[in-house]
């Protein structure tokens, strides 16, 4: 079982429970799955670029990426239907928290002047999603091997109804979030 796993069964639940006054164990929100998003809109002219992200992305999460493809086309941006435009990965279960802990722990603070996350990034439905400009921060990936800095969106889906207990339950998870 992971670090992070155990300290949300011994310290977060009853935590949340005693803040929010939760009769059942059952009610207390959790982490429901973490999706990770690389969209290269320039892989239209070069297919290399995706293939590179999506390797990335396998060495980051430890799960094969997702091809994403485009839904419709789009002749400004010389975009047709069914074209290959980023990569996504869904974790759930121990590699979610595996993930999340090494993203607060060793990724989050290798940004460069970093000052915590915005608390404005919720959705209002308990899930909040942050954008990273480089795949550089996360240290599974070789400086020398990379041929283009790519930005990712990362977001953190939880069962909370409210931005407040999601911010809560995030915020005993040990993320960083701006005062």
């Amino acid at each position: 079982m992971s670090r992070l796993k155990q300290r949300y069964l011994k310290d977060i639940v009853p935590a949340m429970g005693k803040e929010y006054g939760y009769k059942n164990v059952m009610a207390i929100p959790k982490l429901e799955k973490i999706v990770i998003n690389i969209g290269l809109g320039e892989a239209i002219q070069n297919a290399k670029l995706l293939d590179n992200a999506a390797d990335e992305l396998g060495h980051i999460t430890g799960q094969r990426p997702v091809i994403t493809r485009a839904k419709k086309s789009i002749a400004s941006f010389k975009l047709r239907k069914g074209m290959a435009i980023g990569c996504s990965v869904t974790l759930r279960g121990e590699r979610m928290y595996e993930f999340l802990d090494r993203l607060v722990n060793t990724a989050l603070p290798r940004v460069r002047d970093f000052r915590g996350l915005s608390t404005k990034s919720f959705d209002g439905r308990g899930n909040y999603t942050l954008g990273l400009r480089d795949q550089l921060i996360f240290p599974e990936i070789d400086y020398a091997r990379v041929s283009k800095i790519k930005g990712m969106n990362i977001c953190v889906v939880t069962t909370a109804n409210t931005d407040d207990e999601a911010r809560t339950l995030l915020r005993l998870f040990g993320m960083p979030f701006r005062n």
